[in-house]
This record gives C-alpha cells, sequence and structure tokens, in this order.
C-alpha cells in the first residue's frame, strides 16, 4: 500500500551555499523543475548542505518523517553512495546523470568533441581545460572526452581542477597563463569560472580573442553580458529541468520511467573565439 501523497518533491543540493548565490545554473534548473511540477500542485523542498554525508542524513529525516514522494539527486560521484541508501530506505529517486535508479542522462563526449573541433579548426594548438570538482562523474566523462580528442590530434591538454567559483577561475587562469607555455584557448566547465577567467586575462594584459580564446560552459546571462561576450557551450538549463521533472512526475504516478536525455549543450560562438 502506497502512503499517502505529500504533495512535494525534495532536492538536496551539496555545495557551498555562497556558490548557489553567484552560480545561474541551479536556480534555472530548479525553475524548470517547479514549472512542469506547478501544473499537478506538487512543489519542491530545497534543502542545501556541506557534503554527502549529510544529503544522506537529509534524505533519512525525510523518509522517516513522510516529507516528500521522490527525490532528485544530482550530481553523481565515483563509487557513490547514495543510491544505496536511497534504495535501503526505499525513497523513490531520480538521479540527473548516469545510473541504475531512474535517470536522465547527457552526452558530455559529443559537445566537448565538438567544442574541440572548433579550437582545432581555429588554428589552436595549446588547449587548457578548467574543471569542476574531480570526483563528479561528468568531470571525468569531459575530461576523457578531451583527452581523448587532444590525442588523436597529436596534442596534450592541461587539465586543471576548480570547484566552478569565480575565485577558482581566476586563480586557475591566472596560473595558466603566467605559465612556462600558456594556452591559447582555455574550456571551462561552468559560466561563473569562464567570466572570471576572462578578467583574469584582462588583468595580465593579455587580448580576448586575438591572444587567447575562451568557451564557457552552459550559457547564462552571464556569458551574454560578458564584454566580450563569451563563446559557449550552451544548454537549455530550464528545459534540462522540465525534462527531469517529466520523470519525476511518472515515479511518483507509479508508471514506468522513461528513459530520458537532458538537451545537449551545443557550440554558440561569440566575442571571445578567433583564430591564431
Amino acid at each position: 500500500m502506497r502512503a499517502e501523497p505529500t504533495g512535494a518533491i525534495g532536492l538536496v543540493l551539496a555545495r557551498p551555499a555562497r556558490l548557489l548565490g553567484v552560480e545561474p545554473f541551479f536556480m534555472e534548473f530548479i525553475a524548470g523543475i517547479e514549472e512542469r511540477l506547478a501544473e499537478r500542485d506538487l512543489s519542491v523542498l530545497l534543502h542545501v548542505v556541506a557534503d554527502h554525508e549529510a544529503e544522506t542524513a537529509a534524505y533519512r529525516r525525510w523518509a522517516a518523517r513522510g516529507l516528500v514522494d521522490a527525490v532528485v539527486v544530482v550530481n553523481p560521484v565515483l563509487d557513490d553512495p547514495r543510491p544505496a541508501v536511497l534504495r535501503e530506505i526505499a525513497l523513490p529517486a531520480v538521479v540527473v546523470g548516469d545510473s541504475d535508479l531512474p535517470c536522465v542522462r547527457t552526452d558530455h563526449a559529443g559537445p566537448v568533441a565538438e567544442a574541440l573541433g572548433h579550437l582545432l579548426e581555429l588554428g589552436h594548438r595549446r588547449i587548457a581545460r578548467v574543471t569542476g570538482p574531480s570526483a563528479l562523474l561528468h568531470t571525468r566523462a569531459r575530461t576523457s572526452a578531451l583527452v581523448e580528442g587532444c590525442a588523436a590530434a597529436g596534442i596534450e591538454p592541461v587539465i586543471v581542477e576548480g570547484d566552478y567559483s569565480e575565485e577558482a577561475g581566476a586563480k586557475l587562469t591566472t596560473s595558466l597563463l603566467t605559465g612556462p607555455e600558456p594556452p591559447t584557448a582555455i574550456l571551462y566547465d561552468n559560466d561563473v569560472m569562464a567570466v572570471a577567467g576572462l578578467a583574469a586575462a584582462a588583468a595580465l594584459g593579455v587580448e580576448v580573442p586575438s591572444g587567447l580564446s575562451l568557451v564557457a560552459w552552459d550559457d547564462s546571462t552571464l556569458c551574454r553580458l560578458a564584454s566580450p561576450a563569451l563563446t559557449t557551450m550552451s544548454v537549455d538549463v530550464h528545459q534540462f529541468g522540465t525534462t527531469v521533472a517529466d520523470s519525476l512526475l511518472e515515479l511518483v504516478d507509479g508508471v514506468p520511467v522513461v528513459q530520458r536525455w537532458s538537451p545537449t549543450a551545443r557550440y554558440v560562438p561569440r566575442g571571445t573565439t578567433e583564430s591564431v
């Protein structure tokens, strides 16, 4: 016998709260989820915590108190402990990423190959990437795709790990550009680090795009308002959220969850890329 519906879907974000104030991705993602759920008078219960241990503790509390009908699990990591906990406490979940639980998958390799192809066509041979946390499965997938693509082109990329923050974008870009062999192109894993990288290049007197090409990821308003506007791997984040919500609705209705893919990132050239 199914428990009485609560009318709520849970989302726990294990990340520094300060990043949510400046990173547009999750606010747009949540807006997409809420738009679809509102059609069924469902709402999102959002909880921000410091780490996965606190996240799983939240799941246990919610399940024990019957506070949510299902949860959205984001940012899968290597050897992720969360799916096992969710099975143990019988809390229905949709994972945003690869999982043997109901999930919404994303093609990471194809967009990386597309971005690299454009940079190679522009003549770039010294290419760097500023990543998100390396434990994340999507970070690993993007890194593998870049390394593989560069190897096929006879070059070796420089990979540095960030945390999606403005501070990381500025610090890592400065380090790359002041090294013995500075890159001529940098691919960032989000928009905040890319905008910070653009500012860091300007502070060093490196001209963009004539001396350095930059490519961001996600394509928020930040990218379009930057000067010059950032070339980006553009993702329809709002549609991503509604796609996840479609899977959630099937889950709470007790019907089979359809295999879904998120919108694929596409290359949108703007003012931060040019031939070298």
